[in-house]
């Protein structure tokens, strides 16, 4: 209402001479936003009910009031969770404070075996996945509108000969709105990092500066921080400049052996172990690494805690799962978010549980990653996605886990 408040005291200051003003401002009220409320209060107003052209303006409201909403106004801010299962693809697409939990189920035929996952600036999806007959990996981009996923058109990408390489690991970032394909590969003599950028001019993908690992084990991650891209292991980390293309070698954690995940919020990485007993914060303006106090509950040898953290709407999550080493089951899956002055996890206004027990799993394809995208939720409903997602049987409890 704030535009028609405005309008009014607009033409209240000057009547006689703007009142013949109104019929051609108010098509520039987008009254298709208002409810049917504020609607009838414009329409009653004595501005409109008295002027001797009321049924222009009440004509004009109504063609305004019919205008389809722009895109995004209808839209919210997502975390995009890649889940496994048998014989599809299941996506969570989730916003804890909104309480938006919405499962979408994909065949392998619309989206074969994926590989890694981005979110570009420009709201862009993309997955990096093979077809099982095909030599090559290729990106396929998401369809807000159909809620699908199609072959995009960038070319297919050209990984390395299998036979010369015993591991191999894949990575699809976005950086200052270029798409970069960066791969893991080791031999018995060496381990390198090898790096692609997509240009959208030629449609091919450029070599970049390939980067040499040492020899050190462990799992790595790789992701986007700002200007540059990240490449994080606990005994090694460099940061790729992409305006030099160069790679520069940074300080590691050290103290994070079994490295799983990692987000970037602003100017810091958070980062955390398998079992999240350790964690810790880089400062990427001051290469700088600092200790966060670890999981009050360390586990025992039937169960441990494997966690996904990303942030959402300038917030930092953690979804954690709770995994039986001895069934290899999924017992059950937690939210929480950080509050940085008191370094706690709290689950305060958040769902307790989000899958049914045993049912999935966060894949790993989102588990160093999870990507954030705006999602349309008016499309999502329209093709019927789930959003009956288990809620816990017992009252949702406000839980503040204190780190130690």
């Amino acid at each position: 209402m704030t535009v028609w408040e405005a309008v009014v005291r607009w033409v209240q200051h000057s009547r006689e001479d703007r009142l013949h003003h109104l019929p051609s401002i108010l098509p520039h009220i987008r009254f298709n936003l208002l409810t049917s409320d504020d609607t009838a209060a414009i329409l009653n107003h004595p501005l409109v009910r008295r002027d001797p052209g009321r049924s222009v303006i009440r004509n004009l409201v109504k063609e305004t009031s019919n205008l389809p909403r722009r895109l995004g106004m209808d839209s919210l801010e997502m975390a995009v969770v890649f889940c496994t299962r048998t014989n599809e693809h299941e996506i969570l697409y989730m916003n804890p404070r909104a309480g938006e939990y919405i499962s979408g189920k994909y065949d392998f035929e619309s989206l074969p075996d994926a590989q890694a996952i981005t979110v570009t600036s420009n709201n862009d999806i993309y997955v990096l996945a093979k077809e099982p007959w095909e030599s090559h990996s290729c990106l396929f981009q998401y369809n807000h509108t159909d809620d699908a996923w199609e072959r995009a058109i960038p070319s297919p990408v050209c990984s390395p000969d299998r036979k010369n390489f015993a591991e191999h690991k894949k990575y699809l970032v976005e950086v200052n709105g270029i798409l970069y394909y960066l791969c893991v590969v080791s031999t018995r003599s060496n381990k390198s990092l090898r790096v692609t950028k997509y240009s959208w001019e030629t449609d091919q993908w450029q070599e970049c500066s390939q980067l040499e690992l040492g020899e050190g084990e462990g799992e790595q991650v790789i992701l986007p921080c700002g200007p540059h891209i990240y490449f994080l292991m606990n005994t090694e980390m460099h940061r790729y400049n992409p305006y030099k293309d160069r790679w520069f070698k940074r300080t590691p954690p050290q103290i994070v052996p079994r490295l799983c995940t990692a987000a970037a919020l602003r100017t810091e990485i958070f980062c955390a172990d398998l079992y999240f007993r350790e964690a810790m914060v880089y400062h990427t303006d001051s290469d700088h690494w600092q200790i966060l106090k670890g999981w009050m509950d360390a586990g025992s040898v039937e169960t441990a805690h494997t966690p996904h953290l990303f942030v959402l709407e300038n917030q930092l999550y953690l979804y954690l799962e709770r995994y039986d080493m001895a069934l290899e089951t999924i017992e059950d899956s937690f939210l929480f978010v950080y509050d940085k002055s008191s370094e706690a996890w709290s689950s305060r206004g958040l769902k307790p549980t989000i899958f049914e027990v045993g049912s999935t799993h966060v894949d790993m394809l989102s588990g160093p990653l999870c990507p954030v995208a705006r999602m349309y939720l008016p499309w999502l409903e329209k093709k019927g996605i789930d959003r009956r997602l288990k809620e816990a049987d017992k009252e949702e409890e406000e839980c503040v886990v204190h780190m130690v």
